[in-house]
């Protein structure tokens, strides 16, 4: 029986907007949010394996200009406003290998998915909340905006810390406007694509998946909790930062790594 627990709907009268939202992280949020009282909104290119039918989805690109303009256009002629952002798309498609296996293709795409899907959808809903003297805007980054894996992921890593600084540059332009923007960095997430790929390395190489997880953390340095995060603990972060407790909270970066990141 899944575990259902009690918000006091404290974001009830409130429109979410969630990224990426049908699966993994993204998916957690939405439904923390849900069970908060808000209102939400998913978007993704394509819909959600097990619909909730309390969740309003929005089929769309936002690495593209048109995608965002599309997502704007509907929450704001469907629901009249919008009160809480959350930036959770993101995601590496680029091929391993370092500088030199990437084309400018491959950096686009990259930049345009990490770090343009949130600048546009922000400039799309901002005017509405500073007109109304509130709002929160969360970005999700990553850990590896400061611990990047070159031979990887290299143009999503660069990406997210670009996000990382506009974040911050843009809390401070809309701090005084009465709007709230912050960001969370996770490290690695046990999302069903993750478990999926464990149970792959487990098969070719005729290890366990345990054993599997663990060579994978030990490629990222060690993950001192000792496992992944589950998308439930960011998800309860989120909803932490954009309910009313934190409401002196802005422009602030919280890590939730297991304390995978080796320094302060």
């Amino acid at each position: 029986m899944k575990e259902q627990s009690n918000f006091n709907n404290e974001l009830e009268g409130k429109t979410a907007l969630v990224t990426g939202g049908t699966k993994g992280a993204g998916k957690a949020i939405a439904e923390r949010l849900l069970n908060a009282g808000a209102t939400v909104i998913i978007v993704a290119r394509n819909p959600p394996e097990e619909e909730n039918p309390d969740l309003y989805f929005i089929s769309a690109d936002l690495s593209t200009s048109e995608g965002t303009h599309k997502v704007v256009e509907e929450v704001l002629q469907k629901f009249g406003k919008l009160d809480i952002l959350v930036n959770n798309l993101g995601g590496s498609e680029t091929k391993g290998g370092g500088f030199a296996v990437l084309t400018d293709e491959d950096w686009v795409q990259s930049l345009q998915t990490n770090l343009l899907s949130p600048v546009r959808l922000d400039r799309g809903f901002l005017p509405q909340m500073i007109e109304r003297k509130t709002g929160v805007i969360i970005h999700i980054a990553s850990i590896q905006a400061r611990l990047p894996l070159y031979d990887s992921t290299l143009p999503y890593a660069a990406a997210k810390a670009g996000l990382l600084n506009y974040s911050k540059s843009l809390s401070n332009e809309v701090a005084s406007k009465g709007i709230r923007v912050l960001t969370v960095s996770p490290g690695w997430i046990m999302t069903g694509s993750s478990a999926r790929m464990m149970e792959r390395i487990a098969e070719s190489s005729n290890s366990t998946v345990e054993q599997a997880t663990k060579s994978v953390m030990d490629a990222l340095g060690g993950i001192p909790y000792g496992r992944p995060a589950q998308p439930v603990e960011i998800a309860e972060l989120v909803g932490f930062l954009v309910s009313p407790r934190a409401r002196y909270l802005t422009g602030t970066e919280f890590v939730i790594d297991g304390g995978t990141i080796p320094t302060i």
